[in-house]
């Protein structure tokens, strides 16, 4: 019963999660699989820093990431993956920017779309209702990147977060 409930908790999470930094040019939603991909789910387990933050024309355009601040004060954040519940943290800590910490709640679908919620303290997860698709890329034992597709001037840009892992 735990598990249809949760199949029905991801498979709503996914229909009604998009990166909020991206937009689709077309009218169709692409057709998105509830089913996870426990291999790569169970690969990101643990603690990771993300150690940068690249895209086109970065020395010109500033990036917000995930609604929250610049792209640059992500990179030296600490995200923290429980995959046997999906759940985790992600810190801010960057010296310029404000300091920020919340809980997540994420998923790998077998699409290989990291599927992100940031939960604000206090909020249960299953009342958000937003969140954020991007690509899962490159993982190894040490290292993984997730990649944003977003919009600048019409056209499509890979924003790429680099994360290695935490000794």
């Amino acid at each position: 019963m735990k598990k249809i409930l949760f199949i029905c908790m991801i498979a709503t999470m996914v229909f009604a999660c998009k990166s909020a930094s991206s937009t689709t040019a077309s009218t169709e939603a692409p057709t998105l699989s509830t089913k996870l991909d426990k291999s790569t789910q169970v690969a990101l387990k643990g603690n990771w820093v993300l150690t940068n933050v690249s895209y086109p024309g970065s020395e010109y355009i500033k990036v917000t990431s995930f609604d929250l601040a610049d792209s640059k004060c992500f990179i030296g954040s600490t995200w923290s993956f429980i995959s046997n519940n999906n759940k985790g943290t992600m810190t801010l800590t960057a010296p310029s920017c404000t300091a920020f910490t919340s809980p997540i709640v994420w998923s790998i679908n077998n699409q290989g779309l990291f599927v992100l919620k940031i939960v604000n303290p206090g909020t249960k997860s299953k009342n958000v209702k937003e969140g954020y698709l991007l690509k899962v890329a490159g993982v190894t034992d040490n290292s993984f990147e997730l990649i944003d597709s977003i919009n600048v001037g019409g056209q499509t840009k890979d924003v790429t977060y680099q994360f290695q892992r935490a000794n």
